[in-house]
């Protein structure tokens, strides 16, 4: 069964080969997420099998922008500088072939736990400089909230609000994560308060006390309650998995609810 706009993340996928996506749209996904880190970064080598596979296929990509050691609130100017350089050149890769870009915010490190309020607004300048670079590569940013851990900026519904209010982009949106939402206990207050800024969405399962990227049905969300106020929701919702196997699950778990 073809679920409405159901993506596939390779969140987990460590290997170089691309063979798993052509089982997607048989197991009812829409679309396929690139998470720009290890094998399966777009690269200029692969950049033409992965227009080949869109081209066969009718799969919408999205990318994931690199996430390990990329911290856009560092206050250390080199580190920011090599990081804008690599988030540019994954966005020069997608032109033409995604159409959203998936943003983590910056984090305190322990020299910027002494200046909060600097780490903010470089995490502002540096997003408000990608959305401009990718505004003439015609791709949306979509900033994603953040799970319960200590330090990091997103994690609130009203924090994800007043950001991207200040990044003021009109390529900036929300990408809204229900999991990592139900760890701070707080999916019904994104829900409320988000849903206008949202332009992309991932979806996991959790008991509530950490991001657990479980299969849905597995954790504690409700998913049927949080599925009927998507009504209306028109971008991707991207499960973000283990293996394509827990895709599979996921795709039987909304089959489930919906019948």
């Amino acid at each position: 069964m073809r679920i409405r706009n159901l993506s596939f993340s390779t969140r987990s996928v460590v290997g170089p080969s691309f063979e798993w996506v052509a089982e997607l749209e048989d197991m009812g996904y829409s679309g396929w997420e690139m998470v720009q880190e290890g094998s399966q970064c777009l690269t200029p080598e692969n950049l033409g099998h992965v227009r080949d596979i869109l081209e066969t296929t009718g799969l919408r990509l999205s990318i994931h922008l690199p996430f390990s050691d990329m911290n856009l609130a560092t206050l250390n100017p080199g580190i920011l500088a090599e990081i804008m350089r690599q988030m540019q050149g994954h966005l020069e890769l997608a032109s033409g072939i995604a159409g959203i870009a998936v943003l983590h915010p910056g984090y305190l490190s322990p020299y910027g736990a002494r200046l909060p309020e600097r780490c903010w607004q470089t995490s502002i300048s540096s997003m408000q400089a990608l959305c401009d670079f990718a505004a003439d590569l015609d791709i949306m940013i979509a900033i994603e909230n953040m799970p319960n851990i200590p330090k990091i900026f997103g994690k609130y519904p009203d924090e994800m609000v007043d950001m991207i209010d200040r990044v003021d982009r009109k390529n900036a949106g929300m990408t809204l994560d229900l999991g990592h939402a139900n760890t701070m206990g707080l999916v019904d207050g994104f829900l409320e308060k988000c849903l206008d800024r949202v332009v992309h969405m991932h979806i996991h399962d959790n008991h509530g006390g950490h991001d657990e990227h479980l299969p849905l049905g597995q954790g504690s969300i409700d998913w049927k309650k949080v599925m009927g106020k998507l009504s209306d929701y028109k971008g991707l919702m991207v499960t973000e998995m283990s293996s394509v196997e827990e895709g599979a699950q996921c795709i039987e778990y909304l089959s489930n609810i919906r019948s």
